[in-house]
C-alpha cells in the first residue's frame, strides 16, 4: 500500500482516478488539516495512470507534483518511482567561479531534440572548453514544441524530450566528462494552457506580470505555494543531481512577505549544498541591476550565487552590430564599454532611455567578484525576441564576432555561450510554439506582431510561431561547424577558451584591476587584464594604438620584456593571409575589426 496526497483546499470533495491498463476505477480520498487530501491504495504502483477527480468532475486532472506526463499536461499522471542508477558518486561540483557556461535548448540543439542526442555532443562541448551546460526549461508544457518558458507541471520533465529518466541520464553523463548542469527553471508564471492548478487551491493571486496571472507568494494560504516551489528547487538539485539553477524573472515574483521567497531559496539551498558535499548554485535573471540579489541575507539581501548581466550584452550587441533601437538606445559606446567591464551594470542609478527613468544601483567592486555576473553576446532571449530570430553573424561581420568573442571571453564575468554561437551558426531561433488550441496559437502571434513593431524590428520577417517551420528551422546544422569560415570561427573560441582556463589573469573577476583606455572617434580600446593586454579596433581601417606607460612603481623596465608578444590574434586567426598584428616603439598595429591579446 502507498499513501497518495494532494493539496486541494477548493473542492468540497477529491477522488484518486486509476487506469492500470485492465480498467479505470475511482477511490474517494479523506480531507486531512490545511487542505491535504490523501489516501492509501495498493494500486499506486510504476507504470499506472492517475489523476484527481474534483468535487463532480468527470475528467481526471493530473497531479500538481506529477513527475511523468506521457499523455501532455492535458493527460493524466503516471506513477514514478525514483529507482535511476546512477554513476556520478565521485562528483565533487563545480560552481561559478572560473565557469563558461553553454546555453541549449533541447529540442533543437540536435536533430533529434533529445536528452540522449545531446548526450552524443558533451564530448565537443568538454573538449570545447566549457565548464557547466544550461538547459532551457524541460519540465512540462502545453503542445510538442516550445521554449519551455510556458511549463504549468514543474515537477513532470517534458515526455518528448527523453522524460525523466531522459535528463538523469544527460545530468549523468555531463558529470562523467567534467560538466556541471544548470537547469532554467520559471517560479514567476504557468503557461496558458494545461494549468488546472487553480482548480486544487490558490496558486494564483489578482494581478498579472509580463507573461501571466501572479503567482501567489504573499496571500492567503500561499505557505503551501511556496512550499511547491520550494519543493520543487529540492527535487532538481537532489532527485536530478543538478548542479544549479537559473531563476527566470525574478523581478516578476511579487512577493511583500517577511522573508522574500528568494532568500528562503538561497537559505534551503545552501543547507542542502552541505548536506550533498557539492556547489549548489543559484542565478538570478533579473533585470533591476540591483545588488540585492546576492548581498548576504544578513544584510537584508537574497544571498544568491549571481545574476545575468544584460547590460554587458547590450553594450557588446550594439558596438558590434550598430543597432540603437529600442533598449539598446543608451548602449553602444566606448565609455560605456569601459564602464561595464570596470562596473559590472551602465544603468546603475542613471537615467534609462527606454525606461524613461532612473534605474538600476552601484555594484560594491571591492567586495563583488565578476563571477557573479553571467555575461554574453547572445543567449535565447536576445536572438529568439527578434522578429526573425536572427542571431548575431547576419548583422555583424566575421571581424567584429571575433572582437565580441575576445571581449567575452577575457572578460572579469562569467562568460555564456549560445548553442553553435562558437561556430557562427547561420540558423535562425524564432519564437516558437505548438499550442493544440488554433484560438491560443492565433492570440501568440499578434502579441508577437504587437511586440516587435512596438521594438522597431521588420514583422514582415516574423515566422508564425505556430508553423512547424519555426521550430525545425531552429535545429542546429552540426555539419556546419566544419565548413569554411564557420570552422575558422570555432577555432578562434577554442583559442580563446584555452587561454581563459590557462591564464588566471584573463578571468581574473576583481573590478578594481580591470584598467580600460580608449579611443571612441579612432574605435580602438585596451584592457590591461594583469599581465596581459587586450586590445579591440573595432574600425574598418587599420589603428595604430599608442601602448600604455607603465606606472611609477611597476617593475624596473629591465626586469621586463622590451615589447608585448602577442599571444593571440583573431585576423591571423580568421586569414592567415591578413598582416600580422605589430608591437614595437610604443606603438601597437592592429588590423581593422580585430582583436589581440599581447603578454606585457
Amino acid at each position: 500500500m502507498s499513501l497518495v496526497s494532494v493539496w486541494a483546499p477548493r473542492p468540497t470533495s477529491v477522488r484518486l482516478w486509476l487506469d492500470d491498463g485492465s480498467g479505470e476505477r475511482t477511490i474517494a480520498m479523506t480531507k486531512g488539516e490545511h487542505g491535504w487530501w490523501s489516501v492509501e491504495s495498493d494500486a499506486a504502483n510504476a507504470g499506472v495512470d492517475y489523476g484527481f477527480l474534483l468535487d463532480d468532475a468527470e475528467r481526471p486532472v493530473a497531479d500538481p507534483r506529477s513527475r511523468r506526463q506521457p499523455a501532455g499536461v492535458h493527460g493524466p499522471s503516471r506513477f514514478y518511482p525514483d529507482e535511476f542508477a546512477w554513476t556520478d558518486g565521485e562528483w565533487a561540483g563545480l560552481g561559478l567561479g572560473d565557469a563558461v557556461l553553454y546555453e541549449l535548448h533541447i529540442g533543437t540543439f540536435t536533430e533529434a531534440g533529445t536528452f540522449d542526442a545531446a548526450i552524443e555532443r558533451l564530448d565537443y562541448l568538454a573538449e570545447l572548453g566549457v565548464t557547466h551546460i544550461e538547459l532551457l526549461p524541460v519540465n512540462d508544457f502545453n503542445g510538442l514544441w516550445n521554449w519551455g518558458y510556458d511549463g504549468v507541471l514543474w515537477y513532470a520533465v517534458h515526455e518528448a524530450y527523453g522524460g525523466p529518466d531522459g535528463l538523469k541520464r544527460l545530468v549523468d553523463a555531463a558529470h562523467a566528462r567534467g560538466l556541471a548542469v544548470v537547469l532554467d527553471v520559471v517560479y514567476n508564471h504557468f503557461g496558458p494552457s494545461g494549468n488546472y492548478l487553480p482548480e486544487f487551491g490558490p496558486y494564483l493571486k489578482s494581478g498579472r506580470n509580463t507573461w501571466g496571472d501572479l503567482v501567489n507568494l504573499d496571500g492567503e494560504s500561499s505557505g503551501p505555494v511556496r512550499a511547491y516551489i520550494l519543493d520543487n528547487v529540492t527535487q532538481w538539485l537532489s532527485e536530478f543531481h543538478v548542479d544549479a539553477l537559473r531563476l527566470d524573472a525574478v523581478h516578476a515574483l511579487q512577493d511583500t512577505s517577511e522573508q522574500h521567497l528568494l532568500a528562503q531559496m538561497s537559505e534551503r539551498v545552501e543547507h542542502l549544498s552541505r548536506e550533498q558535499g557539492r556547489p549548489l548554485t543559484l542565478i538570478a535573471e533579473s533585470d533591476l541591476n540591483d545588488p540585492v540579489m546576492f548581498t548576504p541575507r544578513s544584510e537584508g539581501g537574497y544571498g544568491l550565487d549571481g545574476q545575468w548581466d544584460d547590460d554587458v550584452h547590450h553594450m557588446l550587441h550594439a558596438l558590434l552590430s550598430g543597432e540603437r533601437q529600442g533598449y539598446y538606445d543608451d548602449f553602444g559606446t566606448l565609455p560605456g564599454l569601459a564602464k561595464v567591464l570596470t562596473r559590472a551594470f551602465f544603468h546603475d542609478g542613471t537615467y534609462s532611455t527606454f525606461r524613461k527613468h532612473a534605474h538600476g544601483k552601484p555594484v560594491d567592486r571591492e567586495r563583488t567578484p565578476g563571477w557573479r555576473f553571467v555575461v554574453c553576446l547572445q543567449n535565447h532571449d536576445q536572438v529568439g525576441n527578434r522578429a526573425a530570430g536572427d542571431r548575431l553573424p547576419e548583422i555583424a561581420t566575421p571581424g567584429l564576432l571575433a572582437v565580441g568573442a575576445t571581449l567575452l571571453l577575457t572578460s572579469p564575468f562569467t562568460p555564456m555561450l549560445w548553442m553553435g554561437e562558437e561556430w557562427a551558426a547561420s540558423t535562425r531561433w524564432p519564437f516558437f510554439t505548438s499550442h493544440p488550441e488554433p484560438e491560443l496559437g492565433e492570440a501568440t502571434a499578434k502579441g508577437r506582431v504587437a511586440e516587435f513593431a512596438e521594438h522597431g524590428w521588420d514583422v514582415s520577417q516574423m515566422i508564425d510561431p505556430q508553423d512547424e517551420l519555426a521550430f525545425t528551422s531552429a535545429k542546429l546544422r552540426w555539419d556546419e561547424a566544419q565548413a569554411d569560415g564557420h570552422s575558422r570561427m570555432l577555432s578562434v573560441y577554442r583559442e580563446l577558451l584555452r587561454l581563459r582556463h590557462a591564464e588566471p589573469d584573463l578571468r581574473d573577476g576583481h573590478l578594481l584591476d580591470v584598467q580600460v583606455d580608449f579611443d571612441e572617434q579612432a574605435g580602438w580600446v585596451l584592457i590591461r587584464r594583469g599581465a596581459f593586454l587586450v586590445a579591440v579596433n573595432l574600425a574598418d581601417t587599420e589603428r595604430a594604438i599608442p601602448l600604455p606607460t607603465e606606472p611609477e612603481d611597476a617593475e624596473p623596465a629591465e626586469a621586463r620584456s622590451t615589447a608585448p608578444t602577442v599571444v593571440f590574434s583573431t585576423a591571423t586567426a580568421l586569414d592567415p593571409t591578413r598582416a600580422a598584428v605589430t608591437a614595437s616603439g610604443g606603438v601597437l598595429g592592429l588590423p581593422a575589426e580585430s582583436a589581440a591579446i599581447l603578454r606585457l
